[in-house]
């Protein structure tokens, strides 16, 4: 964008937040704070100089305008990457077009997501072709979205009502980075993904993901390559995300799941383009017996399990029969391969099946090499089985570019290595890379984020959130319950929750370290509550995770009936519910990482080779900054009054529970079971301004 350039970002940004200020117009009820304005001064401050800056903010800094409000008036081509589709959304269709609006800016911006959230063309077209469509509930959402498609221009899918995004029709009319047919396909010149990149291309601020930016990481495939040369800074928001988003892309990953997908695809194509000229029943059938006989020789690990993978075979697999599962898989892909070659000429469906199936096939074979140094090796267990072999971290990967100097281009594995990156660069400042979350770290250099990204030098920032939490929250331990290892915990909880309800009507989270907890939990609360309409329990699993939260904020309101949920995994981040629709959150266990999970015991040898206690430096800090997170549910806003339960007796009783405690936000602790019941009874009064605990 070309704006006349401030004399002084910093006296900009200064001016901006201040009162009657240019953001009054953009935020109703705004006034200055003082750790905002400290965010974005120090934003304005590494956008002007260059280099790495890492803040986290807590909740209520507002830190989304305090990166935002700089990088716009620096006047530099920026780029945005979030952690949740949900956030990207929230800041390209409301948070940057009030700030571009209230700064009279005349920026462009863009949203460009992955393939997965744009509706294919193509695809669509074939989809009818796929077995699954036969299934009338399938052909009915189908329907829908060949409706929908006749008038969509964006053809991102988030657009349309009501879209379970477990729906088995998003894989039939969704192009992945193997399928795509790329400027071959029959429906290029309209298509939704190439239109996004474009846009991308052309604009001043786009905002992406963290999955979309390490893929092109990893594959240079996602139209980044081409985008971010040209980019001089770049804000990673929800950056505690980074680490394990990155870790996932920049290995090696193979699934039963690809393989069936590649079957269903070679049939589709071949009855629809070369019906007759191959077996394609018979190619197909040989593919998906291969995906499901592998599936098969992983044993009965339960679903959601993952088996270690340190020797030839996995953990508790038998070698001949893995051995014989991986070769059937790499002679149906030989078979496939030949049935393609007779027919590459006829569509270019066929010419980009022939890649994936010899990418199967290498794939495959790496699978069969000694695993890489500094990496761990395992399978996913589910439905269907993964393959993975990931880095420790990202921090060598990526070092070099967070360092990397203006106007030289990094090492060949990055995506800023296209000749133009040093054109663009060399003209001005070194790159401004800005970090934000509202969980970085327990300690004062935030080492927890910092040292598996490679941000050791980064300039540090912590900026306390405005909450007063000793006036709108408390805290509380209740010794009655059993000890977290008996194995009564989960039921006695759900007992002891049922009466904490009762008292306020719904209104209650309970989040979970495990999915055993969460159905115990889950199943006994809803049993206890099935024949009172007043009270209405949701679990997670049993409805979409979109729906889940937009009834629990709803809570109680219109005559409906109180919420509780129990939830696990990502409900412990990321579930904003401000205001009495949520006012008690319940975790059941301190979240110390799972021992027997393959790459949490490959990060602890490490540090225990390094002679560094595995306890200290990983499983305190990630159980730290995930009771952090957790926490971070109850209080949202400066009016939110509400109590947070840990019901695990170690925090108060062990040693390591000082540290624990010091991650938390400062609530006021409630020590007894009666002053627990009167802080509770307390919500159900009215909220004030100034709420007032017995």
């Amino acid at each position: 964008m070309e704006l006349p350039r401030i004399e002084s970002l910093v006296h900009g940004v200064q001016a901006a937040f201040e009162e009657g200020g240019v953001l009054s117009l953009a935020q109703a009820h705004f006034s200055p704070r003082a750790g905002q304005t400290e965010m974005a001064l120090a934003v304005a401050e590494t956008i002007e100089q260059g280099g790495a800056l890492v803040v986290e903010a807590g909740t209520g800094v507002g830190k989304t305008f305090s990166y935002l409000v700089p990088a716009l008036l620096s006047g530099e081509r920026v780029l945005v990457s979030t952690a949740t589709k949900a956030l990207q959304d929230q800041l390209f269709a409301r948070d940057l077009p009030r700030l571009v609006q209230a700064l009279a800016l005349p920026v462009r911006t863009a949203l460009l997501k992955g393939r997965a959230s744009y509706l294919c063309l193509h695809r669509m077209e074939l989809a009818r072709q796929d077995g699954a469509a036969h299934d009338a509930a399938v052909a009915r959402v189908l329907a829908r979205v060949e409706t929908w498609s006749q008038g969509t221009v964006s053809g991102d899918l988030a657009e349309l009502p009501g879209l379970d995004e477990r729906s088995p029709v998003i894989p039939l009319v969704t192009s992945t980075r193997e399928n795509c047919l790329g400027s071959p396909c029959p429906r290029f010149r309209a298509c939704h993904v190439h239109r996004a990149r474009r846009e991308a291309l052309a604009a001043d601020v786009v905002v992406i993901n963290h999955h979309l930016f390490f893929a092109d990481q990893a594959v240079r495939d996602s139209g980044m390559a081409e985008l971010l040369p040209s980019v001089r800074v770049v804000v990673f928001d929800e950056a505690h995300q980074l680490n394990e988003t990155g870790v996932q892309f920049m290995g090696r990953q193979a699934s039963t799941a690809q393989l069936l997908d590649f079957s269903r695809d070679v049939m589709a194509a071949g009855l629809q383009f070369a019906r007759g000229l191959a077996d394609w029943l018979g190619v197909a059938a040989a593919l998906d017996r291969a995906g499901r006989d592998l599936r098969l020789a992983a044993g009965r690990a339960p679903a959601g399990s993952r088996l270690r993978w340190t020797g030839e075979v996995p953990d508790g697999v038998d070698l001949g029969e893995w051995h014989a599962a991986m070769q059937q898989v790499v002679g149906a892909c030989r078979t496939a391969l030949a049935a393609l070659d007779t027919v590459s000429e006829i569509a270019p469906d066929f010419v980009r099946l022939h890649g994936r199936a010899v990418q199967l096939m290498e794939r495959m074979d790496g699978f069969s090499q000694p695993c890489g140094a500094d990496a761990v090796r395992w399978v996913d267990v589910a439905g269907a089985l993964r393959l993975v072999e990931a880095p420790l971290d990202i921090a060598g990967p990526m070092r070099s570019l967070w360092q990397s100097p203006a106007g030289e281009p990094e090492a060949e594995t990055s995506a800023w290595d296209e000749p133009e990156a040093a054109a663009v660069l060399s003209q001005g400042k070194p790159r401004a890379w800005i970090f934000t979350s509202a969980t970085l770290g327990d300690d004062a250099t935030l080492r927890w984020f910092a040292e598996p990204c490679g941000l050791q030098d980064a300039r540090i920032l912590r900026v306390e959130s405005p909450f007063d939490y000793a006036s709108q929250a408390a805290f509380h331990v209740p010794l009655e319950l059993p000890k977290p290892s008996d194995p009564a915990h989960s039921a006695a909880l759900a007992a002891w929750v049922g009466g904490a309800v009762v008292v306020l009507g719904g209104r209650t989270l309970v989040l979970t370290t495990t999915l055993k907890a969460l159905r115990t939990i889950g199943d006994a609360l809803q049993a206890r509550f099935a024949a009172d309409s007043s009270i209405e329990v949701l679990v997670q699993g049993q409805w979409p995770k979109r729906r889940l939260m937009e009834r629990f904020r709803e809570g109680g309101s219109e005559g409906r009936a109180g919420c509780v949920l129990v939830a696990s995994a990502t409900f412990w981040e990321g579930f904003d519910v401000p205001g009495e629709a949520l006012q008690l959150v319940v975790i059941d266990k301190l979240p110390f990482p799972p021992p027997g999970d393959p790459l949490v015991e490959a990060r602890s040898q490490r540090l225990e080779q390094a002679k560094r206690s595995a306890f200290r430096y990983f499983s305190l800090p990630e159980a730290a900054i995930a009771l952090k997170q957790g926490a971070g549910r109850l209080i949202r806003s400066e009016s939110d009054r509400g109590v947070l339960v840990v019901a695990d007796t170690r925090l108060v009783e062990m040693g390591y529970g000082k540290r624990l405690l010091s991650a938390l936000p400062p609530m006021r602790r409630l020590h007894t079971a009666q002053e627990f019941d009167a802080a509770l009874r307390a919500l159900t009064t009215p909220s004030t301004t100034a709420p007032t605990w017995p």
